[in-house]
């Protein structure tokens, strides 16, 4: 089914996707469902990119955060009938638990619920002076994060986003605009006064971003907690990787097809438009349609060697737009028994968020640039085996502890580094005795490991973030719309509107872009 200009050409596939992230496997799925001959292409052995698992220890750790939000809130599931491949999800509830560093070292936390009455009453009980204040916040907030919710299932455009406004009455859009032109931490404090309430929002929001609460224009990471309110937690069982892998079944059974080991070297063009790829090891492999769900530097700038005149205004652009480095960590470890909060009921089971206050995320933000680590980072620790037994043998445990603001270009280097060891240990100084001794093995994922091993230039994959709102304001038009100044050459993945998370919005939304082309 070969398109465009090139019709009359025979080709290898009628539309070739780079990268096998959850992203690039949906767009390739609903490609293939669509009647394309498709081919999906993966420079590692396995599909998924960060949101797979993996065997470590005898046990199944996840690479990044386990917990899935926005996915569920998506068509995907029903439409690619990942179910009926395998994909099983367990509910997360409570969907948080929260800390500020100082907090915790009382066992006085709170527990964020689906439901805002459980959330208030859990606030009563340590923070009784937050409730009113957390019940305004809900109240501006929610309807903001639904409106985010309806955008990202559709490629942006200003008639859907403002008949989406008037649908909803401008409730959300409003709060949406009015925060959006804020700091993240001037709309918190609005609303609370306790570290223990705006650091975790801070940490899930801001700092998952890599910048400071007090950036301006950050407003809209303090919409965070409200987001458990609108959409329910869930973690699939097997693990986080259990969607690629059901993602790959769904795209193979409408007949796509995987080529793994296969990292690509040039994005081929025939006059002004794609014509295919050409791999490392000298394969070409023609298509009339192109889509990278890598990051926009790889594709712009070292795969589309002799790009057509019409990009050069496109590639100029990237050549200028910087590459963040990465600045996210994660342990993972195989225990013979869960650790306990000192003081704190709750097992962390459930994603449990320790935070510093927002001074020190601010200074934190400052150290990355110098290579430092704030003593106390922001951590995001839970225990997926209390909810999941399937990933661990009888008798063992995995703990999954994401440390932030841990940056690729570490004072001194990662490797022999001692810091993952210190975070582990500053951590067990918050459980009960025994939580250092219970450790069987353990392995921390950093910045240059993610560069290593997932093909993450400088341990980074560039997010989209800011919201429907920004999709209309990005001075990079490629990364809301799909498409490219290059004819037939997409893009999709964390860069591209919505963003980053387990999501598969992007994914969905460049497909349907390509087959609305098609018609």
């Amino acid at each position: 089914m070969s398109t465009g200009s090139a019709a009359s050409q025979p080709t290898d596939y009628d539309a070739i996707v780079i990268g096998a992230g959850h992203n690039g496997l949906v767009t390739a799925a609903y490609l293939a469902r669509g009647g394309f001959k498709t081919l999906l292409l993966e420079a590692r052995s396995a599909v998924g990119g960060t949101a797979s698992s993996q065997s470590f220890a005898g046990a199944t750790v996840n690479i990044c955060n386990c917990d899935h939000l926005t996915f569920r809130t998506t068509p995907v599931i029903e439409e690619l009938r990942l179910a009926d491949h395998g994909l099983e999800y367990i509910n997360v509830e409570p969907a948080q638990n929260n800390f500020s560093w100082e907090s915790a070292a009382n066992g006085r936390g709170w527990s964020l619920h689906h439901e805002l009455d459980a959330t208030l009453e859990s606030l009563a009980e340590h923070f009784p002076g937050e409730v009113d204040g957390y019940r305004r916040y809900a109240k501006t907030a929610m309807p903001s994060i639904a409106m985010i919710l309806d955008a990202a299932s559709e490629p942006p455009t200003i008639a859907g986003l403002t008949r989406l406004a008037v649908r909803r009455r401008f409730t959300g859009a409003t709060t949406l605009m009015r925060w959006s032109r804020r700091s993240a931490a001037d709309v918190l404090r609005s609303y609370f006064s306790e570290e223990a309430i705006m650091g975790p929002a801070s940490v899930a929001g801001p700092m998952v971003w890599g910048i400071s609460p007090e950036t301006p224009g950050s407003g809209l990471g303090a919409l965070t907690h409200a987001m458990r309110h609108v959409a329910t937690v869930g973690r699939p069982v097997g693990g986080s990787g259990q969607v690629p892998i059901t993602l790959l079944a769904s795209f193979e059974a409408s007949g796509g097809t995987l080529r793994a080991n296969s990292p690509v070297d040039t994005i081929l063009c025939e006059r002004e438009r794609v014509s295919g790829v050409a791999l490392t090891d000298g394969t070409e492999i023609s298509a009339p349609i192109v889509v990278s769900a890598c990051n926009p530097h790889d594709t712009f700038l070292r795969w589309l060697k002799n790009p057509p005149a019409s990009a050069s205004n496109l590639v100029q652009r990237w050549q200028n737009i910087p590459h963040s480095e990465g600045y996210e960590s994660k342990i993972d470890a195989v225990l013979t028994a869960p650790p306990v909060i000192k003081g704190f009921a709750q097992p962390l089971g459930p994603m449990t968020v320790i935070a510093p206050g927002l001074a020190s995320i601010d200074r934190g933000a400052k150290l990355i640039a110098e290579g430092g680590i704030l003593e106390r980072p922001g951590i995001m620790a839970s225990v997926p085996t209390l909810l999941d037994p399937t990933m661990a043998p009888a008798g063992r445990h995995v703990l999954s502890l994401e440390a932030l603001f841990t940056p690729f270009g570490l004072r001194g280097g990662w490797p022999n580094s001692g810091e993952p060891r210190r975070w582990l240990e500053s951590f067990a100084t918050l459980c009960e005795p025994g939580f250092l001794d219970s450790i069987i093995e353990w392995r921390a994922m950093t910045p240059d490991i993610y560069e290593r091993d997932f093909h993450l230039p400088a341990g980074h994959a560039t997010s989209f973030s800011g919201g429907p709102l920004a999709a209309f304001m990005n001075p990079n038009p490629e990364l809301t719309r799909y498409e490219t100044a290059v004819e037939g050459l997409y893009l999709t993945g964390a860069a591209t509107f919505p963003g980053a998370g387990v999501w598969g919005a992007s994914g969905r939304n460049c497909a349907t872009v390509i087959l609305e082309h098609r018609k």
